[in-house]
């Protein structure tokens, strides 16, 4: 049977689309039906890998979390890594398929739409409902005529939409009335429902507010959600980097600085670290920054050539090599854990515009650039002692990169991987050096493990005779969906929500509302 849909679309970027659409995705799970999410198109630098090794954005795979259901690719078929402001890597089904400027790009959107209906169509023959999401805003009168995410879909999929504002940036109001005005009719009578979001304060100060919106509109309210703080689920984009309100470390805390890359990618990696009790996580800019941390992080980039550059014009790689001759703790990932080798040699010039750059030099690894891209599911188990832990620890993640990187002789790798998208085998992954202080991995998603976490954060605070606080543990990301799905339930209109679906369902029982 063709599953159900609804679509979620907002009034701009931002306004928190993905995240209720994860919502909705485990409520309707809760409700007791089968889910899936799926978004046409998306721009991110924070991916994921789905079963079998295909590549897609991070929201769609936090969503299929959420609905209890393995991700595919088929929930994000065409996905768009930016290089730059007019480039990004196009991947389709998974698998890239060339950099493409923005122009090209919209030359190949027709072919496109058939693998968007496509991709689809299987979906929904595998579930009760779709959850789908929108992007930026229906309401781009430029692009509309090249818009394959938004109203595209919603037709394709005769799905209802709920259109979602975001009162914490202000104007909430004129952004849902001036997007309906630059809908056409034919859009219009799609939307369903108003959503506003991340409300603050006394709803009952909205009332009239909200009153004209239904007069002005002709649509309803389907509710106010309000703004749901220290919400432990991933961010999508960088935009949610700009907005972070970071804080210094106070006395007997932990301060990591994370270094803001120009192209940083899946930073969700420290996402978990920041719910720790006495840990403070800090975006880096600047050297002095990543002096007085007690560790800094190389993350992903998504460009590593240019990101390496800036690094060295920055001032920022002098002050991680002086940290590595200190043995001060070092964490590189990914693309963090190449800029720390010793070379990087790309013969058919992919990422670099000569053949051979040298690296931080504090890791006994070399990395050549491939064209094919790595995208996998790992198993593996700690090689040696280090900032994750003991030796023989198991640990879980994914690979998402470009190049081979070689241990050198005598290097001691962090993991040894022992299957890949189920598939086993025995190799080396990264490096450590100075005891363990300085560590590299290409493996994302090692700190979704509690004991990985609580080994990494033991580590720093013996190096200064700090002591474990009494705190509650960091919650699950599935309590926190459930979380977020209690915020929805209490929050939305329940019977009008099932109205507008065409479905018959008892609300499901989700604990206490009370504090959502």
């Amino acid at each position: 049977m063709t599953a159900r849909t609804v679509m979620i679309q907002g009034t701009g970027s931002s306004v928190g689309k993905s995240l209720i659409a994860t919502g909705l995705c485990r409520l309707f799970r809760r409700a007791g039906l089968t889910v899936a999410p799926f978004k046409a198109q998306n721009m991110a630098l924070n991916s994921a890998v789905a079963d079998g090794g295909g590549e897609i954005g991070r929201a769609q795979a936090v969503q299929a979390e959420a609905a209890e259901i393995a991700p595919s690719v088929e929930m994000n078929p065409i996905l768009l890594k930016p290089e730059g402001n007019t480039c990004s890597q196009v991947v389709v089904l998974g698998r890239p398929v060339g950099s493409m400027s923005a122009c090209e790009y919209h030359a190949r959107k027709q072919e496109l739409t058939g693998v968007i209906a496509d991709a689809l169509e299987k979906l929904r023959d595998r579930v009760d409902l779709v959850v789908i999401e929108g992007a930026g805003s229906p309401a781009e009168v430029n692009l509309k005529d090249r818009d394959i995410v938004n109203m595209h879909v919603a037709h394709l999929a005769d799905a209802p939409v709920l259109l979602v504002g975001d009162i914490d940036r202000g104007g909430v109001f004129a952004s849902l009335v001036g997007t309906m005005e630059l809908l056409d009719a034919e859009e219009r009578v799609r939307v369903a429902a108003l959503v506003v979001n991340k409300f603050r304060g006394d709803r009952r100060l909205l009332e009239p507010g909200l009153e004209f919106l239904e007069r002005r509109t002709g649509v309803p309210l389907l509710g106010v959600l309000p703004h749901l703080p220290n919400l432990r689920i991933a961010d999508e984009d960088s935009v949610s980097l700009d907005e972070r309100r970071e804080r210094q470390a106070g006395p007997g805390e932990l301060e990591i600085a994370v270094v803001r890359l120009p192209h940083i990618s899946n930073w969700d990696d420290f996402e978990s670290l920041e719910h720790e009790a006495g840990v403070a996580v800090r975006y880096a800019t600047s050297p002095d920054e990543l002096a007085r941390a007690d560790l800094a992080v190389l993350p992903g980039s998504k460009c590593t050539a240019r990101d390496l550059a800036w690094l060295r014009e920055s001032g920022m790689a002098a002050s991680i090599a002086a940290r590595g001759a200190q043995a001060r703790p070092v964490l590189g990932v990914c693309g963090g854990c190449q800029m720390l080798g010793q070379q990087l040699f790309d013969p058919e010039r992919i990422e670099f515009s000569s053949q051979r750059v040298e690296g931080l030099g504090l890791l006994p690894l070399r990395t050549r650039f491939l064209r094919d891209k790595t995208t996998a599911q790992i198993c593996a188990r700690l090689a040696t002692t280090s900032l994750f832990g003991k030796r023989d620890a198991p640990v879980s993640g994914y690979e998402i990169h470009m190049g081979l990187v070689e241990q050198l002789p005598a290097a001691v790798p962090s993991l040894q991987i022992l299957s890949r998208n189920g598939v086993p085998c025995r190799e080396p992954d990264g490096a450590v050096a100075a005891g363990g202080a300085v560590t590299g991995t290409m493996v994302h998603g090692l700190f979704e493990s509690e004991q990985v976490r609580s080994a990494l954060l033991d580590w720093l605070r013996s190096s200064r005779g700090l002591c474990r606080p009494d705190a509650p543990a960091v919650p699950t990301r599935d309590a926190e969906y459930d979380r977020l799905a209690r915020s929805l339930l209490c929050h939305l209109d329940w019977r009008l929500l099932c109205q507008i679906l065409g479905l018959a369902l008892a609300p499901p029982l989700l604990g206490d509302l009370a504090g959502s």
